[in-house]
């Protein structure tokens, strides 16, 4: 492809212009990332509650959680509107899974919430009971 009136040089400076203006957006870019990723929360700090198995419920019910960490934990059953029913376990816990039992032929048939409650956290997960 010939240009007309430019020459080579002029061509190979603006290629190198251009080129440097990218390479300098993209490292602009990477460290803006790097400065917006910072203060993410690190996972270790916290547990991770899971989904009951069987739901709806009935019968023996299996609250299942993980930490990193050792640290105190209440897990806690919640009416529909959010308001505590029963505390079903509230205990030190060491790093690692735990289970969590209750029976759930105790409470009335409907949609219910279990939350994981700790001193940095607070996770909540649907359940529905059906006797």
């Amino acid at each position: 492809m010939i240009l007309v009136g430019y020459s080579i040089s002029k061509v190979l400076i603006g290629v190198l212009f251009v080129t440097l203006a990218l390479l300098i957006v993209a490292i602009a870019y990477r460290k803006l990332l790097k400065y917006l990723g910072k203060g993410n929360p690190v996972a270790k700090d916290y547990c991770v509650l899971y989904s009951v198995e069987k739901n709806p419920a009935s019968g023996e019910v299996e609250i299942y959680f993980t930490t990193d960490n050792p640290r105190e934990v209440s897990i806690e059953l919640l009416d529909s509107n959010f308001s505590l029913i029963k505390v079903l376990k509230a205990d030190s816990f060491g790093e690692g899974g735990h289970i969590v039992r209750f029976e759930s032929k105790e409470f009335e048939n409907g949609n219910y919430f279990y939350c994981l409650r700790s001193d940095n956290q607070k996770t909540v997960k649907k359940l529905t009971i059906l006797n």
